[in-house]
């Protein structure tokens, strides 16, 4: 088989892994090589619904020798199987980034004769484009679940984020969809790749000489509706991954039905909506203060599809509301609806000199159709604050703009010479 045709199987192989990220690293290139990231990552592009497509996206092998119901390369599946050698997507990678067609590398693989066999291959190519090539340009490597410490750890020492998919939100969907792969095996490298971040930032900061082990981090991906779990469920798990395995983000991937199982539910579409619901709800569990448990409940364990997550808290919680923003702390703000983390600084800032008026929020980029019904200012409301949690509801519900469309699908983006 030419390598155009494996790169046409392997590279539509690999657009069903969402967790294509592309920042939070710094590497400098050297004089002798070529390629170098930067502290805001590389430059890339975005799919509508998010997902990066600049990087050179590409499974090593789709030969797998496990059987997942979701998954299209499973060993049962009738499609046509493809693998490359390390030497083809080394120079594959140099190519194209010489003709600017990508800005990375993003690899993955199904696992051929073991997960060692696997990641060896998967490591000897990035240890090749660093080494011998010089390449100081992004790479992304998976972590095939049940490999050695030392192949991870050499995974680290060349990639700039590493992950590893947890995929399926519990042991029972595992077993059900996945049975040749354990929880522990997922979460056991999650673990290691989190404590030697922690160790080599502790490193980092007593010499500099001290190598990077991925710079940028790690992260992992979970398939939403392939399983039963609830968004609760899925949250809870979330939320104990990034206090424990030191994580970066986790990505949420709407279930696609490529194949006809029995195990698999019959959805008419992807659950779009819920990813992004669950995006958002990931959003306010990283960086506005928010548990859980303050999210959902056993009681309420789905997001409601009507409103961005915070919303939803906010209708839920009346006695909260309205908040005082001549006075009200940062983490006080950042719990009203229609103010972000950006917004809820400048909030802070500005009323330091004068009274903050509606011109003046919306210039500092608080979205007023939704905050005005839960925040006054020195005791007068801009909105109806007083009215039930039912009426603003129904307000919020018959504005304008204020219901999000489900995002569409996302299209991996085909290199120069590929088609559809």
């Amino acid at each position: 088989m030419d390598i155009h045709s494996k790169l046409q199987i392997l590279s539509g192989a690999a657009r069903y892994d969402a967790s294509c990220s592309s920042s939070g690293s710094r590497r400098e290139g050297s004089s002798t090589g070529i390629g170098n990231t930067s502290s805001s990552g590389i430059c890339h592009s975005w799919s509508d619904d998010g997902r990066c497509i600049s990087l050179f996206k590409i499974l090593l092998s789709n030969d797998c020798r496990y059987d997942c119901a979701y998954c299209v390369n499973r060993s049962s599946n009738e499609v046509e199987r493809a693998s490359f050698s390390v030497r083809e997507v080394v120079d594959l990678t140099l190519d194209f980034y010489r003709r600017n067609y990508i800005e990375g590398l993003f690899l993955s693989s199904a696992v051929m004769q073991s997960p060692d066999h696997t990641m060896e291959r998967m490591v000897s190519v990035v240890e090749t484009l660093r080494r011998e090539e010089q390449f100081g340009g992004y790479i992304h490597l998976k972590i095939i679940p049940g490999s050695s410490n030392e192949l991870v750890r050499k995974a680290g020492l060349y990639a700039d984020r590493i992950s590893v998919n947890i995929e399926l939100p519990s042991q029972a969907s595992l077993k059900r969809l996945a049975p040749q792969k354990q929880k522990d095996g997922i979460l056991q490298p999650m673990a290691l790749i989190g404590k030697e971040i922690a160790t080599n930032s502790l490193e980092r900061r007593r010499t500099r000489l001290a190598p990077r082990f991925a710079p940028a981090g790690q992260s992992t991906q979970m398939i939403i509706g392939a399983s039963p779990e609830s968004d609760f469920q899925i949250l809870r798990l979330s939320q104990g991954l990034y206090k424990k395995m030191n994580l970066k983000r986790v990505y949420y991937s709407a279930y696609i039905p490529v194949l006809s199982d029995n195990r698999l539910p019959v959805l008419a579409s992807p659950p779009l909506l819920r990813e992004h619901r669950l995006y958002q709800a990931d959003w306010l569990l990283r960086f506005y203060g928010f548990s859980a448990e303050e999210i959902l409940s056993d009681s309420e364990p789905f997001l409601d599809e009507s409103f961005d997550p915070k919303t939803a808290w906010a209708l839920r919680h009346p006695e909260f509301f309205p908040v005082e923003i001549q006075s009200a702390d940062y983490g006080t703000l950042l719990r009203v609806p229609g103010i972000g983390v950006t917004s809820a600084k400048r909030i802070i800032a500005a009323r330091r000199f004068s009274a903050i008026t509606t011109d003046g929020l919306k210039k500092i980029g608080v979205v007023m159709k939704r905050a005005k019904y839960f925040i006054i200012c020195s005791g007068s409301s801009w909105a109806s604050t007083g009215s039930s949690p039912l009426i603003i509801r129904q307000l919020l519900l018959n504005s304008d703009g204020h219901q999000p469309s489900a995002p569409a699908p996302s299209r991996q983006m085909l290199l120069p010479g590929l088609h559809a």
